[in-house]
């Protein structure tokens, strides 16, 4: 049972380790986390980007720059493109965001010739480890889709479903969030919980069961779903949390890394192969335990 990030630390560390690509790599956070996962056994590392700013930070964080495979690509957007390159040609299994924006390096990721993208929807997944809960937790979606409607919402499940197979948990329990526990008209969110689960009993979703709408409260606390007298067994249970719209998942996930002491590793799904794509703001730590995720979802693709 994965119940720590050291969990899914321990098992990457079972795998050969895999070759992580990092686009514009001159990033002091993201090449210690490398350095890490690296010092694990967890990944082989290709940089690419700035070569003398990468051999400067790495000097700086005490890293010797020779032990790395360095690739001199000045301009963030041509490193981008190289690494993608690298990854969709069978050279990588991880591409990681390093020091360049979003939209470029997604950009790379997405295109049509030589990009990793597949007929899936991309979806930003985020694993958690909260001191007061009994295992680890997956959401999605705080990053990526905005307003997702019951199809995207779908496309999501299937996303996190397979991170979470990947992981080692067979038949995971999503629960779709919302206001409220019943199902109302004026509430989209509980319509597209009761469709979803629907589908999901009609094995047009499979691999995971399916429950809701919950509040937070009762999709993670067994006494709050008994106070409101929820039967659902997999209340206060849930391995995944479907957020209804990317406002909610991203004040959740903000909230736990920040006010609960929380423990996080996320990755882009939906791709080829994943994608570490972490916030500026996220800690080294986070960055490494997202490295490992990466190396047990590549594995599993």
């Amino acid at each position: 049972m994965i119940r720590t990030m050291n969990d899914i630390v321990k098992r990457a560390q079972l795998l050969k380790p895999k070759v992580i690509v990092v686009a514009a790599a001159a990033d002091a956070h993201v090449l210690e986390a490398v350095h890490m996962a690296k010092e694990a056994h967890i990944v082989t590392p290709i940089l690419v980007g700035d070569k003398k700013e990468i051999e400067k930070i790495l000097r700086d964080l005490k890293i010797v720059a020779s032990d790395y495979q360095i690739i001199d690509q000045i301009d963030s957007v041509k490193a981008c493109e190289e690494s993608v390159k690298l990854i969709s040609s069978g050279k990588g299994d991880i591409l990681m965001k390093g020091f360049v924006d979003t939209s470029v390096i997604l950009r790379a990721a997405l295109d049509r010739d030589y990009g990793l993208r597949t007929p899936n929807r991309l979806s930003h997944v985020s694993i958690m480890e909260i001191p007061n809960y009994h295992k680890i937790i997956m959401m999605s979606d705080g990053a990526m889709n905005i307003d997702p409607d019951v199809d995207i919402k779908q496309e999501i499940i299937e996303n996190g479903v397979q991170i979470l197979h990947a992981i080692g948990i067979k038949h995971p329990k999503v629960g779709c969030l919302a206001a409220v526990e019943k199902v109302n008209p004026k509430m989209q969110a509980t319509l597209d919980a009761q469709e979803l689960i629907q589908r999901n009993q009609n094995d047009r979703i499979k691999g995971c069961t399916i429950g809701g709408p919950f509040g937070m409260d009762n999709a993670i606390n067994k006494e709050a779903a008994l106070h409101k007298g929820i039967t659902d067994p997999m209340a206060g249970d849930v391995d995944f949390l479907l957020m209804p719209q990317i406002e909610s998942g991203n004040i959740f996930y903000k909230s736990m890394m920040f006010l609960a002491n929380a423990k996080s590793a996320s990755v882009i799904a939906g791709a080829k192969k994943p994608i570490v794509l972490t916030s500026r703001a996220d800690t080294t730590e986070s960055k490494f335990y997202s490295i490992a995720l990466a190396a047990l979802v590549a594995e599993a693709l």
